[in-house]
């Protein structure tokens, strides 16, 4: 959530940890597979070096690690959103063999967990309207959708129309 180290939190099936620049290989999985990157505002990566020198300047993501193989499998991040308005923004993505088993899920809520338990009551995550597998993980994560937006990708190639999710969470049970 700032610059420090991120707890390693474990879920029934996952470990989250801090990415380092050791998992290059096992992240260049899914960072360069366009079917992951289709909708995420990074372009795809080219090779596992490039993924490297990335995570070299990244202090805050966890990876997401299966327990059951000790496979990486995706990774996400949560944070202060940068209009000061309170929230914390989410973001996450996955192995394209990994989707649809509730991993997304599984992870995304113990990030909120995370952030909730250091204070945190007001989260936001938005996604590509293309994209609406995303928005039933934010759903099942609690937050409602809240209205239409837009995001580019970092080096402006794409805009994609967004669907925007906001949680006011005076309570959670996780």
């Amino acid at each position: 959530m700032d610059n420090s180290i991120l707890p390693t939190i474990e879920t029934e099936r996952l470990i989250l940890r801090q990415v380092t620049a050791d998992d290059a290989e096992a992240y260049f999985e899914w960072a360069g597979d366009e079917r992951v990157t289709k909708y995420m505002s990074y372009s795809t990566y080219s090779s596992a070096e490039q993924v490297r020198d990335w995570l070299e300047t990244v202090p805050n993501v966890w990876v997401y690690v299966r327990k059951s193989d000790g496979l990486l499998i995706g990774s996400g991040d949560i944070s202060p959103d940068s209009s000061g308005n309170g929230f914390r923004v989410f973001g996450y993505n996955l192995r394209f063999d990994c989707w649809n088993k509730g991993y997304a899920t599984e992870a995304v809520k113990a990030m909120i967990k995370y952030a909730y338990e250091l204070g945190a009551r007001k989260f936001t995550a938005q996604h590509a309207v293309e994209n609406p597998a995303s928005g039933r993980v934010m759903e099942k994560c609690g937050l409602k959708f809240d209205g239409y937006g837009s995001y580019k990708k970092i080096d402006g190639s794409c805009e994609f129309r967004s669907k925007i999710y906001k949680a006011d969470l005076d309570e959670i049970l996780f």
